[in-house]
């Protein structure tokens, strides 16, 4: 199986778009009045969500005029959350199919075509010219990329001198080998975690300085500890990112908390810039 197929296969399944609209109408929230409030429970795909797309965005230095890259920009919500925020344009690619079927079909929704746009890509062959972007984020799309220093080559490629590139990541550990599955492979396949301190160094090969990694595990904890009590208390809500996950949703996130309590995981933050 491809690199390719293998991610698709992991976080694509079935109608994705189907599968959010059925669970928008559980919640009575109607098509016609969507909000970007209303589909962050599910379109925020990644660890904490909406509250750390939006810590992101504090930390940016975006402006109306900018163009924004989203490298494995799942269901596109961070992507249109920066377009509403900032008023920039943000292309976002994905390697999922189904995602960008979906991505494209809530961004219609919300009525933002004209200021995001969603294209199936791979983020080590990025299908755009040198020196585009003002910006780019990658949220939680590493731990699925066995050849770091190319991926990181290939961002630094697209952004002009000075822009900024950020992104989050579940960093490995000295605790041991992560306990599986975990919300971005079910059995260790397809998952390629390196220390922080190996993305560093990465980073400043591929051209990358001012490198500001921050820990963020113990906001991790807290946000997966409280989905482990709503699941415990049969309290999750219809809208959620267990909806992606298929059955084994609760164990992915037992075990994503019990990898960053025993140490086998290190999720940090990272901010830098383009030389």
């Amino acid at each position: 199986m491809t690199r390719d197929l293998a991610i698709e296969k992991h976080w694509g399944r079935g109608d994705v778009y189907a599968t959010i609209v059925a669970a928008l109408e559980r919640s009575s929230k109607s098509l016609a009045t969507l909000t970007i409030e209303d589909l962050a429970p599910v379109d925020q795909v990644h660890a904490r969500g909406l509250p750390a797309t939006i810590e992101l965005a504090d930390q940016l230095p975006v402006k109306a005029e900018h163009h924004l890259l989203d490298i494995g920009c799942g269901l596109g919500g961070p992507a249109r959350y920066f377009a509403h925020r900032f008023q920039c344009q943000v292309s976002g690619i994905d390697i999922t199919k189904p995602f960008v079927d979906a991505a494209r079909k809530l961004t219609t929704l919300l009525h933002m075509d004209d200021r995001v746009s969603i294209e199936q890509g791979d983020a080590m062959r990025l299908a755009f010219a040198t020196g585009t972007f003002d910006g780019a984020y990658a949220l939680h799309v590493t731990m699925n990329i066995a050849d770091r220093a190319a991926f990181v080559a290939e961002a630094a490629r697209v952004l002009k001198p000075g822009a900024f590139f950020a992104l989050t990541e579940h960093g490995l550990g000295e605790g041991g080998e992560p306990y599986y599955p975990v919300p971005w492979s079910e059995d260790g396949t397809g998952s390629h975690l390196v220390p922080p301190e190996e993305t560093r160094r990465l980073l400043a090969a591929a051209g990358f300085t001012n490198i500001a990694i921050e820990e963020v595990g113990p906001k991790y904890l807290e946000a997966y500890r409280r989905v482990i009590d709503l699941a415990a208390r049969g309290a999750l809500p219809p809208l959620g990112l267990h909806l992606l996950q298929g059955d084994t949703a609760p164990q992915k996130t037992r075990n994503a908390a019990r990898n960053i309590e025993e140490g086998r995981t290190r999720p940090v933050s990272v901010l830098c810039r383009r030389r």
